[in-house]
C-alpha cells in the first residue's frame, strides 16, 4: 500500500462471512460517532458489504463532523450523514430510528483533566442512547483497559475475569458498559460489549509508534513489554458481524489478534525493516493489558490480516513517509492516566 486510497480501500474489503452476516440482520445501520479512528473505514466497509450482497440497507453515520472533507467523502461513498452534538438531548432524540446501532462515541485521549467530560460522554451518554434506541440492537464499543493486568503467560483475560479498571477512562468505560447493561435488562434490548485492543492502521496504533520511535532514534520503553493488536479492517468486521451475537442480557466478545506480542521481538522486526536498530529501555514486567479473545475467533475466525503482515505494511509506510495521525493508544501506560 503506497497511498492513502489504497489503504482505505484495503479497509474497506469485505469477506464473504461479513456479507453473508449482514444478510441475516434486518434494518439499517446507524453508526454514532462515526468521526473518530474507525468510523469512517467501517461505514465504507459496510456499504462495500451491502452492494456485494444486494443488500437493501441505509448505513447513516453521526458525528460532530468538525472534519467536513470527512464528511463528504463518506456521503460519496454512499454513506448518510448526519450532523449532531450526542449530549444534546434534543438533538439526539431527534435521530432517526434504525435496527442496528454500532456506538463509537467515547472519550479516551486528554482525560487527565478533563474527567468531567470523559464521564460525561463514556458514562451519562451510553443511558440517553440507549434509551433512544431501545428498540435496536447495538454493538457498543469498549477497552481491553477495563481489565486488570494479568501475567504475560497467562494468555490474557478472557471475558469471564472481572473488570478492574485503573484510572479514570477505564472506570467511565466500565461505567458505560454498566449503564448500557441496565438498560439492556429493563428494556430488553439486545446488546454485545465488544472490548477492543488494540486495533492497527498504517496512521496509527502501536506498531507504528514502534516504528517511528525506531525511525527517530528514540528508545522504546519496554516496561509494559507485551501487547495485542488487530488489522483494523478485521477488527471493524468483527463490530459489524456483532450485530448477530447482541443478547439481553449483553454478550461480551473480546477482539484483538491471536498473539501475545512482544514490543521487544515486535520493534526488532520493523527495525530490520528500516535498516536501523531498535533501542531500547527498561526491563519487560511480569504483567501486561492483555486481551484473549478466543471467545471471537471461534464465533468470527482468525484475522485475515497476520502479524508479519502489518509488520511489514508498517515498515513500508513509514520508509515511503505515509500520512500519520497523532493519536498515540498509550500502550506503555500501567498507572490509568490518558
Amino acid at each position: 500500500m503506497k497511498t492513502l486510497t489504497e489503504l482505505e480501500a484495503k479497509l474497506a474489503e469485505p469477506s464473504q462471512a461479513l456479507v453473508s452476516d449482514l444478510s441475516k440482520v434486518e434494518g439499517d445501520i446507524i453508526l454514532l460517532g462515526v468521526g473518530g479512528k474507525m468510523g469512517p473505514s467501517l461505514a465504507r466497509l459496510a456499504m462495500n458489504a451491502i452492494r456485494e450482497g444486494g443488500l437493501n440497507k441505509r448505513v447513516i453515520g453521526v458525528s460532530r463532523f468538525s472534519n467536513q472533507e470527512a464528511r463528504r467523502e463518506l456521503e460519496e461513498f454512499g454513506v448518510e450523514t448526519i450532523s449532531c452534538e450526542l449530549l444534546d438531548n434534543e438533538s439526539l432524540f431527534s435521530l432517526p430510528d434504525a435496527a442496528n446501532v454500532i456506538y463509537m462515541a467515547g472519550n479516551k485521549f486528554g482525560t487527565t483533566g478533563n474527567e468531567h467530560f470523559t464521564w460525561a460522554m463514556n458514562t451519562y451518554l451510553p443511558g440517553r442512547v440507549a434509551e433512544k434506541f431501545k428498540d435496536s440492537r447495538i454493538v457498543v464499543f469498549s477497552s481491553g483497559n477495563i481489565y486488570p493486568f494479568k501475567p504475560v503467560s497467562s494468555g490474557g483475560a478472557s471475558e469471564s475475569v472481572a473488570p478492574e479498571p485503573l484510572g479514570e477512562y477505564a472506570q467511565s468505560t466500565l461505567g458505560r458498559e454498566r449503564i448500557f447493561e441496565y438498560h439492556s435488562h429493563k428494556n430488553g434490548t439486545p446488546m454485545a460489549m465488544y472490548r477492543l485492543n488494540y486495533a492497527i492502521d498504517m496512521r496509527y496504533g502501536v506498531l507504528l509508534e514502534l516504528a517511528k520511535a525506531i525511525q527517530e532514534n528514540r528508545s522504546i520503553d519496554l516496561t509494559m513489554g507485551f501487547a495485542n493488536v488487530i488489522w483494523q479492517g478485521d477488527a471493524n468486521a468483527m463490530a459489524l458481524r456483532s450485530l448477530n451475537h447482541c443478547s439481553s442480557p449483553p454478550t461480551l466478545i473480546n477482539i484483538t489478534g491471536p498473539e501475545t506480542v512482544s514490543i521487544r521481538w515486535a520493534a526488532t522486526e520493523i527495525a530490520k525493516r528500516l535498516g536501523k536498530e531498535a533501542l531500547f529501555e527498561g526491563i519487560e514486567s511480569e504483567t501486561a493489558l492483555l486481551n484473549n479473545a478466543a471467545k471471537s475467533h471461534q464465533l468470527f475466525g482468525y484475522p485475515r490480516v497476520s502479524l508479519l503482515q502489518m509488520i511489514d505494511w508498517t515498515a513500508e509506510w513509514v520508509l515511503q513517509g505515509g500520512a500519520t495521525w497523532n493519536k498515540p493508544t498509550h500502550f506503555q501506560e500501567r498507572k490509568g492516566n490518558f
